[in-house]
C-alpha cells in the first residue's frame, strides 16, 4: 500500500510539472508572437489594407465576391470599430455620432483632459489636409481639447503641414493598427487578471 502512495504521488507530481511546463511554453509562444507583430512593419501594413477592405464602401452594382471567412463592414460601422480602439487604449469614453449631420466629427472622446473630436476615414490613398481643417473647427466651435483624424491609409505632407500646431492628432492606417493590437493585449490582460486560471 505505501508503495502505491509513492507511485500516485509520483505520477500526480509530474502531470503538474507537466502541466505548468505546457503553460509556461503556451506563453513563450504568445509572446514571441506578440513581439514580432510589434516589430513587423510589413505585417502592419497588411493589417491596415486589410481594415481598408474590411471597412471599405462597395460598388452596389457590382458588389466583389468575398470569401464566406472574411469580415465585411461598412464605413459607418468603421466609425465605431475606431471610437472602441480609442477608448480601450486611451482609457475615457467615446460616443459615436449619428451618421447624418455630424458635421464631420466621427465621435467624441471624453477624457478627464477634456473633449476630443474624432474623424475616421476608410480611405485608399493618402488623405488631404482637409478632413483636419474640419474637425479643427469643430474643435473650436465646441472649444475641445484636441482631435483625431484616423485613416486606413496616409496623410499627404501637405496634410502633415497643416496639422503641425493644431493638436490634432493624425493616425494612420500602421498607427492604428499598433493601437489595435494594443487594444488586444489590455484586453487579454484584463482577462488573466480575472481569471488567471483560465487565459
Amino acid at each position: 500500500m505505501f508503495y502505491m502512495e509513492i507511485i500516485v504521488a509520483i505520477l500526480l507530481t509530474m502531470a503538474f510539472i507537466k502541466y505548468f511546463w505546457t503553460k509556461k511554453e503556451d506563453q513563450y509562444q504568445t509572446s514571441l508572437l506578440a513581439k514580432h507583430i510589434e516589430s513587423s512593419n510589413e505585417l502592419k501594413k497588411t493589417l491596415a489594407m486589410g481594415l481598408y477592405l474590411r471597412f471599405r464602401k462597395e460598388n452596389e452594382d457590382n458588389p466583389p465576391n468575398y470569401s464566406e471567412i472574411y469580415i465585411k463592414q461598412d464605413p459607418i460601422q468603421f466609425e465605431t470599430f475606431a471610437a472602441e480602439i480609442i477608448e480601450k487604449t486611451r482609457g475615457g469614453s467615446t460616443w459615436v455620432t449619428p451618421p447624418t449631420r455630424d458635421f464631420g466629427v466621427d465621435f467624441e472622446h471624453e477624457t478627464e483632459n477634456g473633449l476630443f473630436l474624432g474623424q475616421v476615414k476608410c480611405y485608399q490613398g493618402d488623405l488631404p489636409f482637409d478632413p483636419i481643417a474640419l474637425i479643427h473647427s469643430n474643435m473650436v466651435k465646441r472649444v475641445a481639447v484636441g482631435g483625431y483624424v484616423i485613416t486606413t491609409g496616409s496623410f499627404t505632407p501637405a496634410a502633415y503641414e497643416y496639422a503641425k500646431e493644431l493638436n490634432v492628432e493624425l493616425i494612420d492606417g500602421v498607427k492604428f493598427v499598433e493601437s489595435w493590437l494594443g487594444s488586444l493585449s489590455k484586453v487579454e490582460k484584463e482577462m488573466k487578471e480575472i481569471l488567471p486560471d483560465l487565459v
